[in-house]
């Protein structure tokens, strides 16, 4: 009876045990450790001292322009050599992303955040193929459709929040192909908002340079075209510097 009874006792422990929600939750945390939360999964693209991640668009080992200290990625133009586009684009391909940037500019001079881009030998530049977001000093007397925070050419912002020259910006910008909407938030306000593809975005691309671009002088044009591609932040006269890149792939 002894044995029978220390038996009982011992399967009644071990039952009540396994239903002990203190004894379960260690599942629940192993969940959470192991990065869940979709937004703990930021990536830095911004070494401190290194450009890893980060290539010449069509790299040919003898461009130069662009270096990197103390986690700042400044382009000068002044020193800028080799032939082609200079702008850098991402050793990675991206699709649906959330990703914050902050930027500066020198007086008068301007950059853009490019994705979608696709890097081959027929296409000339990104823009060709990967849709921009613009970054332009805002006392440069340019167009609304190309002022700072406008997907270029084709939506106004609607505030202007840019802050001056030799000052640093911020921007957050979300593509996201699953609900085909692209967001901008500059500087924390958000100042547009656009669709990613179908007969919407067809209708604001007709009246651009960017429509039957490939009869334009340029080699190749296939604008907008591809969901994935590499991010690409851009070459052009002046200084233009930039920090705490980060992207969250959706």
């Amino acid at each position: 009876m002894k044995k029978i009874f220390y038996i009982l006792i011992f399967s009644s422990l071990f039952i009540a045990g396994c239903n002990n929600p203190k004894k379960n939750s260690k599942t629940v945390n192993l969940e959470n450790d192991m990065g869940s939360n979709p937004e703990d999964n930021w990536v830095s693209l911004i070494q401190e001292n290194s450009m890893d991640g980060w290539h010449y668009f069509q790299d040919n080992g003898k461009k130069t322009g662009w270096d990197i200290k103390d986690g700042v990625l400044t382009f000068t133009s002044a020193n800028a050599t080799g032939e082609g586009d200079k702008s850098l684009v991402s050793d990675k391909d991206y699709t649906s992303f959330k990703i914050h940037l902050e930027w500066k500019v020198s007086s008068g001079s301007n950059s853009g955040f490019f994705w979608g881009v696709k890097e081959d030998l027929k296409y000339e530049f990104p823009y060709v193929t990967g849709p921009e977001i613009q970054i332009l000093d805002p006392a440069v007397p340019d167009p609304p459709l190309t002022q700072a925070g406008a997907l270029y050419g084709m939506v106004v912002p609607s505030k202007w929040v840019t802050k001056p020259a030799g000052e640093w910006n911020s921007y957050d910008i979300t593509i996201d192909h699953n609900s085909n909407q692209g967001i901008v938030v500059h500087n924390g306000t958000k100042i547009v908002e656009f669709p990613l593809s179908g007969v919407e975005w067809d209708k604001m691309v007709e009246p651009t340079k960017f429509n039957n671009c490939d009869q334009k002088p340029w080699q190749n044009c296939d604008f907008g075209k591809f969901k994935t591609g590499k991010i690409s932040i851009q070459d052009h006269p002046g200084v233009i510097s930039f920090r705490n890149i980060k992207i969250l792939e959706l």
